[in-house]
């Protein structure tokens, strides 16, 4: 069942040391991934929504915003890596037409 598995996934070779069972046994369901993903996304948004509402608290105000707002922002990019993977998820960030809106989003955060 394994070979077979290997020739319709593309790697008909064996893969040496293991490679091939640590990248199955990592690997995420559809399903999982998605609520991952929802999971992330609702957490970063309630950590947004939550610091907009912080700031508005008298002295503390604008740190705790600055707090959970970055946090929500990290938490809702974080999300994708959920549905496309942490290297896809870098490497198109870092396209050439996508390279300036990465830096700005990057140093503003």
């Amino acid at each position: 069942m394994d070979k077979l598995k290997r020739v319709l996934s593309g790697r008909d070779a064996e893969e040496p040391s293991g490679l091939g069972e640590v990248i199955d046994a990592t690997s995420l369901g559809w399903g999982t991934r998605v609520k991952g993903f929802i999971a992330c996304f609702a957490i970063g948004c309630l950590c947004s929504l939550l610091g907009s509402c912080l700031l508005w608290v008298p002295k503390k105000g604008l740190t705790l915003f600055a707090v959970f707002y970055t946090l929500g922002n990290i938490a809702s990019i974080g999300s994708t890596l959920f549905l496309m993977g942490p290297m896809k998820q870098l490497k198109r960030m870092f396209e050439p037409t996508r390279l300036i809106a990465t830096i700005v989003m990057l140093v503003s955060i």
